[in-house]
């Protein structure tokens, strides 16, 4: 399973790449796989103010509603269209096309590194 070095990730499966103040942010290839075919996500908008650790929109698949948590708190610079019109990219490119949201970052939560992530979702 893909686990990006240049990444850092959440216990609850988000990963993180800080581009200067702003973290761009998606889900794991780990919970793509776990929820199954994506179809729908919900994103926080342009605008608003989120929180490290709170529930900020949720993913929906064929067989379940994973919730996505905030990696870092700040203020959301831009949800990925691509991702709202055609969910699928989640599953498809979770690293790559199928990142989630923007954030412009005033503090980091709890980051861990890939290979913290590597041998948590290997337990």
């Amino acid at each position: 399973m893909s686990t990006p070095e240049n990444l850092q990730y959440t216990k609850e499966h988000e990963w993180v790449r800080i581009e200067g103040d702003v973290a761009v942010v998606g889900i794991t290839q780990f919970a793509a796989d776990a929820l199954g075919d994506v179809v729908y996500v919900d994103l926080p908008k342009a605008g608003k103010a989120i929180t490290a650790g709170a529930i900020v929109g949720e993913a929906e698949s064929t067989k379940s509603v994973g919730e996505l948590f905030a990696p870092v708190t700040g203020e959301v610079v831009e949800a990925n269209q691509a991702v709202i019109d055609s969910p699928e990219l989640v599953n498809s490119d979770p690293y790559g096309a199928g990142w989630l949201f923007s954030v412009k970052v005033e503090s980091l939560g709890e980051l861990i590194s890939a290979d913290a992530y590597a041998a948590l979702i290997a337990e």
